[in-house]
C-alpha cells in the first residue's frame, strides 16, 4: 500500500475503529481493482485522484467530529479540514480542468502525486498545531507548502503556453488563486519575524485561504462545472470569467488587508464580492431557467454561492465586534465549504473514477450520489444560518446529518460497477 493509503487506513481507523476502517478502505480501493478495462495512464491518475479525495472525506468527517465534540486544538482542527482535507483537493481539481483549459495532453504522473504531497505536508502542519511535534514545524511546512505551491503554478503557467491558441481565461483563475495561497503562507512565515503583528498575519493568513485560494478556485470553476452537471453549454461563461477576474480579486484583497489592519476596507471588499457573486445564480436562473436549475449539482452549487454570501455577512459582523470569530468561520465551513466539496464530488468523483469513454456505472454512481442532495444543500444551509443566529447545537446536528447523509451514499456509490 502506497503512504497516502496507510494514511487514509490510519485516519479512518481514528475514526470509526479498526473494522470500520478496514471496510471504508477496502470499499475506496475496490475501484481500483474493479476498472481494469481503462489505459494505464487513466488508471494511474484516477488513483491518485481517489486516493486524495479518500484521505480528504475523511479529514473532513474528522474535523467536524472534532469540532463538535470540542476537542483538539482549534487551530490543529482547522488545519486538518484545510491543509490535509481541502487544498490537496483543489490542487486534484485544478490537475484535472487545466488540461482541458489550455487543450493538452494528460498530466504526467509527478504531477498527479502533488496532492498527496500536499497531503502530507498538511499532517506535518497538524501535528504541529497539536503539539505532537515542535511548534517550529508549522514553518517548515509552511516553507515545503510554498515549494509545491510554486511548482504547481509553474506547471499550469507551462501548460497555458503550450495551448495552440487562446487558452480558456479560466486557468487565470487558478493562478490567481495559487498566488493568493503563496501570499497565505508568506504572512505565516512573516509571524516570527515579525511577532509584534502575529495577529494581523494570522487574519491575513485565514482570508487569503478562505476567501482568496477557495473563493477564486471555487468561482473559477463554478461558470464551467454546473453547465457541465446540466449538459447545456453556456456561451458566457468564458467572457464572466474574463470580465470578473480582477474585480474579484480585489474584493479578495480588499477583505483580507482590511480584517487584518483596517476593517472599513473589509466592509468595501465584501460588497464587491457580494455584488459579483450574487450575479452569477441569476444569469443562471435567466439562461438555464428553473427547471434545469433543481438538478441535484446544481442546486448545491447554487447553496454553496448563498453560503458564501452569507459568509461575507458574518465576517463583518464579526469585524464590527458583533460576532465572535469562530461561528463566523463555521458559517463559512457550513454554508459555503461543505455544499460546495459534496455537489462537485457528486459531478466529478464518477469521471475521475472511471476517465476516458463513458461508461453506464458513471451515470449510476453519481445519481447515487445524489440522492437527497436537495435536502443535503438545505440542511447546509440551514445549519450556517442557525450557527449564525446562535444556535450552535442545532446547527451542528444538521450539519453532521447532512455531511453523514452524503458519506452514506458515497459508500453506496463505490460498490457501483463500470458496467
Amino acid at each position: 500500500m502506497r503512504p497516502c493509503g496507510w494514511f487514509a487506513l490510519g485516519l479512518s481507523e481514528f475514526v470509526f475503529g479498526r473494522p470500520g476502517a478496514i471496510s471504508f478502505c477496502c470499499l475506496a480501493v475496490k475501484p481500483y481493482h474493479a476498472s481494469v478495462a481503462r489505459s494505464g495512464r487513466h488508471y494511474r491518475i484516477s488513483e491518485h485522484v481517489l486516493i486524495t479525495v479518500t484521505v480528504t472525506l475523511l479529514s473532513l468527517f474528522l474535523a467536524v467530529a472534532l469540532a463538535v465534540s470540542g476537542q483538539g486544538s482549534p487551530a490543529a482542527v482547522a488545519h486538518l479540514a484545510f491543509a490535509i482535507g481541502i487544498v490537496p483537493l483543489i490542487f486534484a481539481a485544478m490537475i484535472h480542468f487545466v488540461p482541458v483549459l489550455t487543450r493538452t495532453g494528460e498530466p504526467a504522473r509527478w504531477v498527479g502525486r502533488l496532492p498527496w504531497l500536499a497531503q502530507a505536508v498538511g499532517g506535518l502542519i497538524v501535528l504541529s498545531l497539536q503539539g505532537i511535534l515542535p511548534y517550529h514545524a508549522v514553518f517548515a511546512g509552511a516553507l515545503l507548502a510554498v515549494l509545491l505551491t510554486s511548482t504547481l503554478l509553474v506547471w499550469i503557467v507551462g501548460r497555458a503556453r503550450k495551448c495552440l491558441g487562446t487558452p480558456h481565461p479560466g486557468w487565470r483563475w487558478y493562478v490567481a488563486a495559487l498566488a493568493l495561497l503563496l501570499a497565505a503562507l508568506a504572512a505565516v512565515l512573516l509571524m516570527p519575524l515579525l511577532p509584534a503583528q502575529w495577529a494581523s498575519w494570522r487574519l491575513l493568513h485565514l482570508h487569503l485561504n478562505t476567501l482568496g485560494l477557495l473563493g477564486l478556485a471555487a468561482f473559477g470553476t463554478l461558470p464551467l462545472l454546473l453547465p457541465t452537471a446540466l449538459g447545456q453549454a453556456d456561451p458566457q461563461a468564458a467572457p464572466w470569467l474574463s470580465r470578473k477576474l480582477w474585480p474579484l480579486l480585489a474584493g479578495v484583497l480588499l477583505v483580507a488587508v482590511g480584517a487584518a489592519f483596517y476593517w472599513s476596507l473589509a466592509v468595501v471588499g465584501s460588497a464587491i464580492l457580494l455584488a459579483i457573486v450574487l450575479g452569477l445564480p441569476l444569469h443562471w436562473w435567466r439562461h438555464f431557467g428553473r427547471q434545469r436549475l433543481v438538478d441535484g449539482v446544481a442546486t448545491g452549487l447554487i447553496a454553496a454561492v448563498a453560503g458564501f454570501s452569507l459568509s461575507l455577512v458574518a465576517g463583518n459582523l464579526h469585524a464590527a465586534g458583533l460576532l465572535v470569530a469562530r461561528p463566523a468561520l463555521a458559517v463559512w465551513a457550513a454554508g459555503f465549504l461543505l455544499p460546495l466539496v459534496t455537489s462537485a464530488l457528486a459531478q466529478l468523483l464518477p469521471v475521475w473514477r472511471w476517465p476516458g469513454p463513458k461508461p453506464p456505472g458513471r451515470d449510476a454512481m453519481r445519481a447515487c450520489l445524489l440522492v437527497g442532495a436537495h435536502w443535503r444543500a438545505a440542511a447546509f444551509l440551514a445549519a450556517a444560518v442557525l450557527i449564525l443566529a446562535g444556535f450552535n447545537l442545532l446547527g451542528a446536528v444538521l450539519l453532521c446529518a447532512a455531511l453523514a447523509g452524503f458519506g452514506l451514499q458515497l459508500l453506496r456509490a463505490l460498490r457501483i460497477a463500470r458496467t
